[in-house]
Parts: C-alpha cells; structure tokens; sequence
C-alpha cells in the first residue's frame, strides 16, 4: 500500500514544527530555510498552509532531469533527488507546476519531499495532526480543490 502526507490547513497553527523536523532530519540542523515544507500564510496569518511535493503520479520533475538523478522509490512512492547526481541544472524546479522542488545553495543540488524513507518527520512533528501519514487514496489534487472551495480560500477558489 502506497502512502502519502495528508494536510488539513483547518488544523495547522503555523508552529513551524515540521519545517523544523524536516531541516533536522535532512541537514542536522533547526533551519526552517533549509526544510522541505514550508508554511505559507495567507491573509496576514488567518490561513495557514503547510506546504510539499505532492508526489505526482506524473512527476514532471522526474521526467524534465536531464541526469535522471531523480527516481522514484518503489517502496515509498517517493520521488528521490540522488544528491551525487544532481547537477544543480534547476530544470526540475522549472518543470514542477506547484513549486516544491527547491535549490539548495549550500549543496548547489536541488531538495524535495522524499518522505524521509517512509517515516516522515514532519507529520510525526505536529502537534495538531494537520500533517499525517496515510493511505495514498486519501489524498489528492481533487480533495484540495473540494477544501479549497468549501473553506472559501481565494487562492484555490477560483
């Protein structure tokens, strides 16, 4: 069974846990800069939206690498940057439609979500559940969209 990070924005308090956690696990260090999810505040702070690669089905960023250093994790699902790879050619970044693959100026490589093995640390870091770890049909664009328009946020409404 496939797994994916579940987000519900109703719950998250903008605490930066999971960026945190994230930073922590991927570089040693408490650097919200260098995490792999980020919060986005909308509104001055009434709406905020934890943020991270989706793990498309049709992984564009996959696809666009010209040195294949992205793969996908059979196991996880995940789509991994293979760091000794990675050229630092930022084509990924372009080629991802939601923005979740980042460069990484201290490694000149690009970062995403690679789900930290199957165990990620950000959903175990929050502390209101607005991230869990579930089963892969529980997620999705279309459930998004659904909240989106329920909750009446005017960045995905429309």
């Amino acid at each position: 069974m496939q797994r994916s990070l579940l987000i519900d924005p109703a719950k998250c308090t903008s605490c930066l846990q999971c960026e945190m956690a994230c930073s922590f696990e991927h570089t040693g260090a408490f650097n919200p800069a260098r995490s792999r999810i980020k919060i986005y505040e909308f509104e001055h702070g009434r709406y905020a939206i934890p943020f991270t690669c989706t793990q498309c089905e049709e992984a564009w960023c996959l696809h666009a690498c010209p040195v294949e250093a992205i793969t996908l994790n059979a196991q996880t699902g995940a789509k991994e940057v293979h760091q000794d790879l990675c050229v630092g050619c930022k084509v990924c970044t372009i080629a991802c439609p939601f923005g979740a693959v980042n460069y990484d100026k201290e490694t000149k490589t690009v970062v995403k979500c690679d789900l930290c093995g199957g165990d990620p640390k950000c959903a175990e870091a929050c502390p209101t559940d607005a991230i869990t770890y579930v089963d892969a049909d529980w997620t999705g664009y279309d459930r998004m969209r659904e909240y989106a328009v329920r909750t009446h946020l005017p960045s995905f409404s429309s």
